[in-house]
């Protein structure tokens, strides 16, 4: 019996809370793919960002000394270890010339995920509208519906350099406008924030008294440059940023981020956090800051890997007919599908036919329909064998 199965016959209905909140695209696609495995079906899944590459071995080290202690399987702190503040401090002043207090500004989350969630129920009030880019991380949707909040898309096109139009954008803002959410570099088209977009973004957050949050999971995949919105004067003010081991230190699984920003701001995320969990378990917060003290040599030999899979990336997607822009960054390769042709067309052709999955950018939004996506997280074996599945 699966999930989608059922027996029963629920004596009370769903919530309206969850309204028109589907289940999260990857979560019921990974069970079709599983279901085609036991069928028989050798299928290459080229779908998920989710690192193949393991931790550092002095990550996995610290992991294994500290679940070795007697003391460290206890409840932690809900705001998370103080080395491990230190450590997010650390980094952020080492790679982004961010200063932030680790005792106010640094609060440890369990992944991004999580913080887009508890971030959405601190803030917002039935009705409260939150600015979310179309194409963008599908969450930012369902934790403002959660939250009971109002979507209002902004849409960022090929045309336009996949940035916002914030002319236009100001003409659609208003008093219940509560929170704008930005993913530079960007997911799924890897555009990387031009030199003054940060700028501009916090000026239109403080003219319209708007919280700015961005998800910062992918500033060290294949970046000439890393960027913080934390690094403007100002910018704790108006702004949030959340950030993430999963891409960068390949710990997806761990489940370690964390929100950065003025404490004010902290504390009332901390109010819903607080209720919601029991802490991180204390060996990962240990490894995590052990991860965060990696230097630019770990950074450079993991993107040498993706540079090398991000260009059979380019090959499959030449296979497909496919068109793209070789400058982008980021885990995945976004690009435009032959004219006439979506995303889930080229998907499910790709799946049924040749036992590949690839991601429809249509998942996105509404202005990824005509895109395909590609992670980087396989090995160039894998890649190799879906291009030739492919061709």
């Amino acid at each position: 019996m699966t999930l989608t199965d059922t027996a029963v016959r629920p004596v009370i209905p769903t919530s309206e809370r969850l309204g028109e909140t589907k289940e999260y695209y990857f979560s019921s696609k990974l069970r079709e793919l599983a279901s085609l495995r036991a069928a028989g079906k050798n299928i290459i899944n080229l779908g998920i960002g989710s690192p193949d590459m393991p931790p550092a071995p002095e990550v996995i080290a610290a992991l294994k000394n500290s679940a070795s202690q007697a003391d460290t399987h206890g409840y932690q702190s809900y705001v998370g270890r103080p080395e491990l503040r230190e450590a997010f401090a650390g980094w952020y002043a080492r790679y982004f010339n961010v200063d932030l207090d680790p005792a106010t500004e640094i609060l440890p989350m369990m992944g991004s995920k999580e913080a887009i969630m508890h971030i959405s129920m601190a803030f917002l009030n039935p009705g409260d509208e939150v600015l979310v880019p179309n194409p963008g991380y599908p969450t930012y949707r369902y934790a403002t519906e959660l939250a009971g909040g109002v979507v209002t898309e902004y849409h960022l096109t090929e045309a336009s350099g996949w940035l916002p139009d914030l002319k236009h954008l100001a003409s659609r803002v208003s008093a219940k406008t509560k929170i704008m959410w930005i993913n530079y570099p960007h997911m799924p088209t890897g555009t990387a924030a031009p030199d003054t977009f940060f700028g501009e973004l916090i000026d239109f957050a403080r003219k319209h008294n708007i919280l700015l949050v961005n998800d910062n999971p992918y500033a060290f995949i294949l970046t000439k440059k890393r960027q913080s919105l934390l690094s403007l004067p100002g910018a704790k003010e108006v702004c949030l940023e959340l950030c993430s081991l999963s891409k960068a230190q390949n710990m997806a699984g761990w489940r370690v981020g964390a929100v950065a920003g003025a404490g004010e701001y902290l504390k009332s995320i901390l109010r819903f956090k607080s209720n919601m969990d029991s802490g991180m378990f204390r060996p990962v917060q240990e490894a995590a800051a052990q991860a965060l003290s990696l230097g630019p040599e770990w950074y450079d030999q993991l993107n040498a890997h993706y540079r090398r899979r991000r260009e059979i990336a380019f090959d499959i997607m030449d296979a497909l007919g496919c068109t793209y822009e070789r400058n982008q960054v980021g885990l995945f390769v976004w690009a435009k599908c032959p004219a006439g042709k979506t995303g889930y067309e080229v998907s499910d052709d790709a799946l049924y036919n040749k036992d590949v999955f690839l991601t429809p950018g249509g998942i996105f939004g509404s202005e990824g329909e005509a895109y395909l996506r590609i992670s980087l997280c396989s090995t160039e074996t894998t890649l190799t064998e879906a291009l030739n599945r492919l061709r």
